[in-house]
């Protein structure tokens, strides 16, 4: 009989509750989620999610709840929806953290009482670089798996999510030299076997950091630069003649950082990136939803870890230094 594992979804927002959708397919998962802003909502009425490619579904995160053609919840499941990782009073085999990513170094404290040092496996899916260094620094023993998130979704309101088209995971193991790599193996199989039963895409890659700052290359170009000119991504490349040249400049100093830094991404990723966002319908970005709404932006690991490590590394990014520095000034006017 197959054992039961314990998983917590930290960061219960779009993408959060995309993954505890997939989580919770899993006949041996029992989910825990910490919710925020909407955990009234989600305690009270579980998650209603509307996708793209896997239909209508409502769930509560809970054990017993394995049905996920169901479209309600069954009366007597077992919801397990917490606000803080103490709350649960428990400790878990697997810790998914899929908060934005906006106070790295205060996470680990946060989820210290549901770590057990002995079993338990974090899992980061967040937007980034440098992301699992607070962890490893907290959690010398532990496993740790990163992941690379391609998800497009929204939640219009409180437990209400819309999952768009796009829909990949890329993972990988951040090695612990503490642990024995067959051990960490172990763990990542474990891990993606709960992916294919959640029927979510996914690759692995032998060294995530490259995924990693391809993505990050992304996301300094795309975020910034929605946010700072609140134009979408096409409208921005098509705004001047220099605007296209800036966004190239701009993706080359993160991969000049990058390469310094050992992580061997190419130059052509520059023009891959640019055909890609055009072969794209028009969008902002998140990191302009959230200063929209007003919220804490992601500004210190897309932006502000490839600025230190090219200080560090003797890189020049003039671009970058500029953008980043701007877009701290916007950032200190958020809650």
């Amino acid at each position: 009989m197959a054992r039961e594992i314990k998983v917590m979804l930290y960061g219960l927002g779009a993408i959060g509750s995309f993954y505890a959708f997939i989580l919770q397919r899993s006949k041996n998962v029992r989910l825990t989620v910490v919710a925020r802003s909407n955990f009234e909502a989600v305690q009270k009425n579980g998650i209603q999610i509307t996708s793209y490619n896997h239909g209508k579904h409502h769930f509560k995160p809970a054990k017993g709840n394995k049905d996920p053609k169901s479209l309600t919840a069954p009366a007597d499941v077992d919801g397990k929806v917490v606000r803080t990782p103490a709350e649960a009073g428990e400790t878990y085999d697997y810790i998914v953290l899929a908060n934005k990513a906006t106070d790295p170094a205060a996470v680990p404290g946060r989820i210290a009482p549901a770590v057990d040092d002995s079993k338990t496996t974090i899992v980061i899916a967040q937007n980034g670089v440098g992301n699992e260094d607070p962890f490893r620094e907290a959690f010398p023993n532990s496993p740790i798996l990163s992941c690379v998130v391609w998800v497009g979704a929204g939640q219009s309101e409180p437990g209400i999510v819309e999952h768009r088209a796009s829909e990949n995971t890329e993972i990988g193991i951040f090695p612990n030299k503490a642990l024995s790599a067959e051990f960490e193996k172990t763990k990542l199989d474990e891990f993606t076997a709960i992916l294919s039963e959640g029927k979510t895409p996914f690759s692995i890659s032998d060294n995530i950091q490259i995924q990693r700052w391809e993505k990050v290359v992304w996301n300094v170009a795309w975020n910034s630069l929605t946010t700072l000119t609140m134009l979408d991504t096409h409208a921005w490349l098509k705004s001047s003649e220099n605007s296209t040249p800036m966004t190239k400049q701009l993706m080359r100093e993160v991969i000049d950082v990058a390469r310094k830094a050992e992580v061997p991404l190419e130059y052509d990723l520059i023009d891959i990136l640019i055909d890609r966002i055009l072969a794209m319908p028009t969008i902002g970005s998140s990191m302009q939803v959230d200063c929209k709404a007003g919220r804490l932006m992601e500004v210190e690991v897309i932006l502000g870890t490839p600025f230190k490590k090219g200080k560090q590394l003797g890189v020049p990014t003039p671009t970058l230094d500029v953008l980043y520095t701007l877009m701290l000034a916007i950032n200190s006017r958020m809650s």
